[in-house]
């Protein structure tokens, strides 16, 4: 049986190149919109495992932390100012370390961020508090264990990715946006829906101690990403491309997708085998 526990060795990633289907199409609110999106990811049956053992954490000697070790950078004032508004919201209750992190100045002794790098350049990020994101509760915590923001926003019947980091809600989806000039001199804006591995993380990705995007104990999900995401991806592409997305990939499920996310492929065989195993377990 393959049953993940926290002896259990996690199983080999896999290689971060191999064959992708792609889905492109034109945004239906704006022509100028083109939607190119990675259909091998968002039919994987990826999910989060944060709070399990299948979850190793991407430090080493800090598998509790899951991916929230580093804290996360903001992306521009409306990020900031998101994160404000959840900050509000939180209370003692939802937050280990309010105490340490409501001060009245975000950027204080008491507050949430702190000033790093990003790319060589200054930026924002949520600060580090005994060694992880000031807003990850640890276990023990009444409240319970993992995101501040995120379990306060469930229990409030409010969506994580509006009270989260940019980066926090996104991962691991990545949407990359660049202007692109056609044959015939015309430009469309190009969003890119894809998997944001190990490589996202620049160069340092590869010394991430491991990633569950292309790992097996992740890939056990009940729906497939674009079922289990879709608010963040009508939040990344907009409602009426997400149903068009939702489409394609529903009659893409019908036909038999050619290029499967090998980490879900691997998964599923071992799902499978552990169901033949036991129907006829071994005298």
């Amino acid at each position: 049986m393959t049953d993940v526990t926290a002896s259990t060795p996690p199983a080999p990633e896999v290689p971060l190149d191999f064959p992708r289907e792609w889905f492109e199409f034109t945004d239906p609110t704006d022509s100028e919109h083109l939607i190119s999106a990675d259909l091998t990811w968002l039919m994987s049956h990826w999910t989060c495992v944060f709070g399990t053992p299948a979850c190793r954490g991407i430090v080493e000697g800090r598998d509790n932390d899951g991916c929230c070790t580093h804290g996360a950078f903001l992306s521009d004032k409306a990020d900031r100012k998101k994160l404000a508004k959840g900050v509000a919201m939180l209370t003692p209750d939802d937050w280990q370390f309010y105490e340490k992190g409501s001060g009245k100045d975000p950027l204080g002794k008491r507050g949430y961020l702190e000033e790093d790098e990003l790319d060589d350049e200054p930026a924002l990020k949520t600060r580090r508090h005994k060694g992880a994101c000031i807003f990850l509760n640890r276990p023990g915590f009444a409240g319970g264990a993992g995101c501040a923001l995120h379990s306060m926003a469930l229990r409030k019947g409010l969506e994580p990715l509006t009270v989260k980091p940019e980066v926090c809600w996104q991962l691991p989806v990545r949407r990359e946006q660049d202007w692109v000039e056609r044959p015939d001199g015309s430009q469309v804006l190009k969003s890119t829906i894809t998997e944001f591995d190990r490589r996202g993380w620049g160069s340092g990705g590869e010394d991430l101690k491991w990633y569950c995007s292309g790992s097996p104990d992740a890939h056990i999900g009940a729906q497939q990403v674009w079922e289990s995401y879709k608010p963040e991806l009508i939040e990344l592409i907009g409602a009426a491309a997400y149903e068009v997305l939702a489409d394609a990939c529903r009659r893409r499920n019908g036909l038999g997708l050619i290029a499967i996310h090998p980490a879900t492929a691997q998964a599923t065989t071992r799902r499978e085998g552990d169901l033949k195993y036991a129907q006829h377990p071994a005298e």
